[in-house]
């Protein structure tokens, strides 16, 4: 169970904002083995200057359409795996959204499976 975290600037048409969501879901599917149905995600706007980012860090060009994903997961995907879902990412957003993929940024934490509830207040994964 992924728990995904999408932060972007303010303004952008809800139907772009669905697709960014989607996109997201969409590549986590085909490239790290998240179930179709295990969809949880936290879309939040920004006003101006509450995301802050290097412009030019690493030599990549960003833009204020700058989007920021946050991805809490179960541990265990390789890295190749990893580096598809990236690539996965950034060509779905740009091509359903209209995201520079150059404006795409992944962070993800790797949790073990007994730091999750889905509800009951049960460890829904624990033994």
């Amino acid at each position: 169970m992924p728990l995904v975290r999408i932060s972007m600037n303010a303004g952008r048409p809800e139907a772009v904002r669905r697709a960014i969501s989607d996109a997201v879901h969409q590549a986590m599917v085909d490239t790290i083995k998240v179930p179709a149905d295990d969809k949880f995600q936290i879309l939040a706007e920004h006003g101006p200057g509450q995301v802050v980012y290097d412009a030019q860090y690493l030599g990549v060009k960003r833009t204020d359409a700058i989007v920021v994903i946050q991805i809490t997961l179960n541990a265990g995907r390789t890295l190749e795996m990893k580096r598809a879902f990236y690539a996965r990412a950034a060509q779905l957003m740009s091509d359903k959204a209209g995201v520079r993929p150059e404006d795409v940024v992944i962070s993800l934490t790797e949790v073990t499976k007994e730091n999750w509830s889905f509800g009951n207040g049960l460890a829904s994964y624990a033994p």
